[in-house]
């Protein structure tokens, strides 16, 4: 017998009590140095073989492709003052799901300092790829904001800092991170015996970008940048076979500076790259030369361990995106058009040197799948660009990214009609051939939309509410078809202390 329904509607009820004597503790307007908190109640209802593509990713994680499915969340935040030399921030976030991968999630917990440029944050918390609009793109191919965050202490420079003595013309900023990933037992319960699973496994990750103009004095802006990632340690199960992968100080310096692997790893670690090594090089350009619109275009390539880090093999795969914000339209505030393609991936063959074959040939990267690791995920979701298909949509209790070879197209709009008003529109489109290891039979094709309306209030008795209704649908032989709908439902507010904005 299913206890969630019982437990969902006395969480709800408490809920409900408690936002209910809220005025009393709270001041009705924003303070800095308060407490913000949000309360929210989502659910999806869908019909076909799946929740739909749009109303699944790109959501940090939080959703479910089983259908029918919602959670209860409770966050409450305290915000960097970015206006002061020295501010701090933290954060709880926490659902109580029905038909999700787990009963009780932690979203996000974290604790974060900042001192004039520098940066430092302990926990997890939710973040997005550079250059890409959450709301519109496709995501970006190494971080999208299509998995749950990854616990993680990381340093640096978070936002751009003007190199000294240049007028402002030049901006840097990068970071360090090490951290581990978290669904090892949800993998022991989810994967087929015999399949694939990892237990332990550490991640790394560090990026530098840098930026080239001063909007204040002239609007074109150049932005250039790498940002890497590495999953390495950890235990790997399959088909009875134990791979115990080491994790020594050594080998952490080796997942800051990629290096090959010892006698202590498998002979495919000796040979290339030690752990699952990722990376993107991104570039974007853009035009503002107003306040209230821009035009800007940025190339994102992603590339496996060090074949198509520089430039020794032709840079065919990539993703390829434009984006343009239009001053105070009410119907059309932001458009983004992106194309992508994954066939290339170095080529189709691959040889490690040996006694025969003394020459290295780099090919069939394999995007995001590894032969030790799970691959480019996170419960289940792909840490990269979700038209690649996360492995939580096989059914055969696989953690494999089985078609990762595809040509997409990806369109988003957005306006705000009025104040209180917003909506978005997504499309996307992909012909998919599966790996150069297992190609598909025949190509499919996925097409994937979402239409969204949220309604926030910014005055009088239901300001901090807002109300979000979303209709999605899939088609095509890779997905199958599906149609669904969502509705999100939230209060905001800060505790009653604080100065005010």
């Amino acid at each position: 017998m299913n206890r969630y329904p019982t437990v969902l509607r006395r969480v709800v009820t408490s809920i409900c009590i408690f936002t209910g004597s809220l005025p009393s503790m709270l001041c009705a307007a924003e303070r800095v140095d308060s407490i913000r908190w949000n309360v929210e109640l989502n659910a999806t209802s869908s019909v076909g073989h799946n929740t739909p593509f749009w109303l699944v990713n790109n959501l940090q994680g939080l959703s479910s492709v089983e259908k029918n499915s919602g959670y209860v969340r409770l966050s409450a935040f305290h915000d960097m003052d970015t206006t002061r030399r020295f501010t701090w921030g933290a954060g709880v976030d926490v659902a109580v799901p029905w038909r999700y991968s787990s009963p009780f999630i932690v979203q996000q917990f974290y604790g974060e300092v900042k001192y004039r440029c520098l940066q430092a944050m302990l926990g997890s918390k939710e973040m997005w790829g550079c250059f890409n609009d959450p709301r519109l793109s496709s995501g970006n191919l190494l971080y999208s904001g299509n998995s749950r965050p990854i616990p993680q202490l990381r340093i640096g420079i978070f936002d751009y800092a003007d190199i000294w003595g240049l007028g402002g013309w030049l901006g840097i900023k990068g970071y360090l991170a090490f951290g581990a990933f978290t669904d090892e037992r949800w993998q022991c319960s989810w994967v087929a015996p015999g399949n694939k699973r990892t237990e332990r496994v550490l991640y790394h990750s560090k990026g530098l970008w840098l930026r080239n103009g001063n909007p204040s004095k002239f609007p074109l802006v150049f932005e250039a940048g790498i940002e890497m990632a590495t999953q390495f340690g950890g235990i790997s199960y399959e088909n009875g076979e134990v791979i115990h992968m080491p994790h020594s100080l050594r080998d952490w310096f080796k997942a800051v500076v990629p290096l090959k692997g010892d006698e202590t790893t498998p002979g495919g670690e000796q040979v290339n790259i030690q752990g699952n090594m990722v990376g993107n090089w991104n570039f974007c350009l853009s035009w503002m030369p107003k306040a209230d619109w821009s035009v800007k275009a940025y190339y994102e390539h992603f590339f496996e361990d060090h074949s198509m880090l520089y430039i020794d093999y032709r840079w065919r795969d990539g993703l390829w995106g434009v984006e343009a914000t239009f001053p105070s339209n009410p119907f059309v505030s932001a458009f983004v058009y992106e194309f992508m393609t994954t066939r290339d991936q170095s080529g189709p063959l691959l040889n490690d040197t040996n006694d025969k074959i003394p020459e290295q040939v780099s090919g069939k990267d394999n995007y995001y799948n590894h032969y030790i690791y799970s691959g480019w995920q996170h419960w289940g979701m792909g840490i990269g660009n979700p038209m690649v298909l996360s492995p939580i949509f096989n059914r055969d209790g696989n953690l494999y990214f089985r078609t990762n070879r595809i040509v997409g197209h990806h369109f988003g709009i957005s306006g705000n009609p009025t104040s209180d008003l917003r909506y978005r529109v997504l499309f996307s489109y992909s012909r998919n051939w599966g790996t150069y290891d297992c190609p598909l039979e025949k190509e499919m094709d996925n097409l994937n939309a979402l239409a969204e309306v949220t309604w926030s209030p910014s005055k009088g008795k239901l300001r901090g509410w807002s109300g979000t209704f979303s209709v999605a649908g899939d088609a095509g032989p890779l997905l199958g078809r599906s149609l669904g709908f969502g509705v999100r439902i939230s209060r905001t507010g800060w505790f009653g202390f604080g100065r005010r904005k």
